[in-house]
Parts: structure tokens; C-alpha cells; sequence
């Protein structure tokens, strides 16, 4: 079967990893995100994966405790190499070959960043875990993902969500609420949808970046998208549907 992508970039949230727990990492959550990349691997796609830090630290909560912004960001980016550590020891008890690759200099524990470096890791079909954001405060994990994304030619970001796409209001807190099967990045970004963050949509609306927002509670959607199934919201520019439609529909 031919796929409808063959180079991802998968964003999950630090919450995510947290389970049912309120804090911290869940190994049953970690296990299993490590599975759903082994099964994309063995269907030969290239994947990098971008984590937030959120379970352990997210910058935003040092303004409300009173401590200096910069200061929490570049502690929320130090959480997402720890997130970046558990997914990669996972994925390696797999007999998963990984590459955790860090936007901070920690060269104990990660490679630097380099473009061509992680690229061709991704030829080889190692699974390429970014860590550390973008390396600069005020930029969030969505915003690391849309860079990263864009730099290594990714076919889509794949952003694994609690819900199953993109609603018109939040559907845990509005019944009412209806669900986009697609949706243009001008009308994301007038509605004030916030998936993601502004500037992450605006990167990848620049650049002609489509974005997938799933349910990733469900293992079996990470591959059934890879495949061409239209699961959960397909985020693109509105000029581009149709090309970008015909272009991926002969699965």
C-alpha cells in the first residue's frame, strides 16, 4: 500500500504523557506513543517527534508564580528534554533506533541541532525526537514544531490531541459544538482556534504546511492517517485543498 505521507512530524503534548496521573510521566503512556512509532517505522516513514514539557513545567506558570519569564521558558525546555529522554529510552527498548536532538547544548545527553544532521538520520529511518524547543524563550513547543517541521521537508505535522479534531468552541465544555473535517489556516487563525499556537499556524500557513489534529488516545489513528484515512481535522491553505487533496488521494 502506498502512503499518504512519507515524512512526519508528530507533536505531542507534555500533558499527554502524564496518563491519568496529575503530574509527571506515565510509562503506559510513553509505551505506548513508542508503539504507534514502531508501527508507522515498520511502514518505512521517516519520523520526528516534538514533545511539550507541560507534565513537569511549563514556562507560562513562572509569570503567575512571580519568577521571570525567560527564566521559566528556558525551564519549561529543560522538561521537554526529560519527556525527550523517557520517549527515546522507550522507543529504544523497542529495538527502535532513535536520535534525541537538542535545540540547548547538552551534549551528554543529546546531539545539537544541525538541519543536514537530523535530515539524514531521518534517511536512515531513525526516529529523531526534538527537545529543548526552539532554543529561545517565548517560543513554544507548537512554534518549535512548525520550525522543525518546515526545515526537515516534513510532508504534514501530525498534533496528537485529547479530542478528535478541531471544534467551532471547546466540546468538553460546549455540546453544541461541531467538528471541522477541514479547515482553511485563515479561518483558524480569525476564529482565534487555539490548537495551536498563532504563530506555529502562520509558519505553516507561510510555507504551505498542512497540520492533522487527532485523537491520539486512539493507536490505531497515527497509522490510519499515514495510510490515508481522513482522521481527525485537516488544517491547509484554502487555495490549496483541492491540489493538496488530489495530490494525496491515490492510496
Amino acid at each position: 500500500m502506498s502512503l499518504k505521507y512519507k515524512r512526519i512530524l508528530l507533536k505531542l503534548s507534555g500533558e499527554s504523557l502524564m496518563g491519568k496521573q496529575g503530574f509527571g510521566i506515565d510509562p503506559v503512556m510513553v509505551k505506548s506513543y513508542a508503539q504507534q512509532i514502531k508501527s508507522l517505522q515498520e511502514k518505512e516513514v521517516e519520523i520526528a517527534v516534538v514533545i511539550g514539557g507541560g507534565n513537569i513545567y511549563r514556562g507560562l506558570n513562572a509569570t503567575e508564580s512571580g519568577m521571570n519569564r525567560v527564566q521559566g521558558d528556558y525551564m519549561g525546555m529543560l522538561a521537554t528534554c526529560i519527556n525527550g529522554m523517557a520517549l527515546q529510552s522507550a522507543c529504544e527498548g523497542l529495538g527502535i533506533y532513535t536520535r534525541l536532538v537538542s535545540a540547548i547544548d547538552m551534549k551528554q545527553i543529546a546531539e545539537p541541532y544541525i538541519r543536514r544532521r537530523a535530515t539524514r538520520h531521518l534517511e536512515k529511518g531513525r526516529v529523531v525526537i526534538f527537545c529543548a524547543g526552539t532554543g529561545s524563550p517565548y517560543f513554544t513547543t507548537d512554534s518549535a514544531a512548525a520550525l522543525r517541521a518546515n526545515e526537515i521537508d516534513a510532508d504534514v505535522i501530525l498534533k496528537g490531541t485529547r479530542v478528535d479534531g478541531i471544534y467551532s468552541a471547546d466540546p468538553e465544555k460546549d455540546p453544541s459544538a461541531t467538528k471541522f473535517d477541514w479547515i482553511s489556516f485563515h479561518k483558524v487563525i480569525s476564529l482565534g482556534l487555539g490548537v495551536m499556537d498563532m504563530t506555529a499556524f502562520t509558519m505553516c500557513q507561510e510555507n504551505n504546511l498542512p497540520i492533522v489534529v487527532f485523537d491520539i488516545g486512539d493507536p490505531q489513528n497515527l497509522t490510519k492517517i499515514v495510510e490515508g484515512e481522513n482522521i481527525g481535522t485537516l488544517v491547509c491553505n484554502e487555495e490549496h485543498h483541492r491540489d493538496y487533496l488530489a495530490k494525496t488521494s491515490g492510496v
